[in-house]
């Protein structure tokens, strides 16, 4: 089954591109994977202070994911995967992108502060004529009548 693959992370934007991904997901029959990963700065201490951390930061994950997971279950019939990855974060990405052959389409929100759309979205859309899939970019922004209009159109 192809997926729509999202990044679910800690950003007001992820929202919009996981709402806009089970929507699509829902009528296009698409299933969704979303992606968490954890930076290797997280884990700069001793071995032992690192486990710990890496266990807790799985666990803050799991229960985020579970939140949006009910959603999609609940409301679109749409079963989610979700895949934790550990390293830089275009690099896990781009990695994922490439070790699941069934990943369609990269769905990510964009920030509207004025740091700009953020890290991966700039990235990904430098390098866009090198990637193997499709990249969605939604804003941030986009009223949720407006998405959802747009997603179910």
């Amino acid at each position: 089954m192809r997926k729509f693959l999202v990044v679910l992370d800690d950003s007001k934007e992820c929202l919009n591109a996981i709402r806009f991904a089970a929507l699509r997901a829902a009528k296009t029959g698409y299933g969704v994977q979303i992606l968490s990963i954890i930076p290797p700065e997280e884990f700069q201490h001793f071995m032992g202070v690192a486990e710990v951390m890496r266990a807790e930061a799985q666990d803050r994950i799991e229960a985020h994911f579970e939140v949006y997971a009910k959603w999609m279950r609940d409301r679109q019939g749409v079963e989610p995967e979700l895949v934790i990855r550990e390293g830089e974060p275009v690099e896990q990405l781009l990695a994922q992108i490439g070790d699941d052959p069934e990943v369609g389409i990269v769905v990510l929100g964009a920030a509207t502060d004025s740091r700009g759309p953020g890290p991966l979205v700039t990235h990904l859309a430098k390098n866009s004529g090198d990637l193997q899939v499709p990249v969605l970019i939604v804003p941030g922004d986009l009223p949720r009548e407006k998405l959802e209009e747009i997603a179910l159109g």
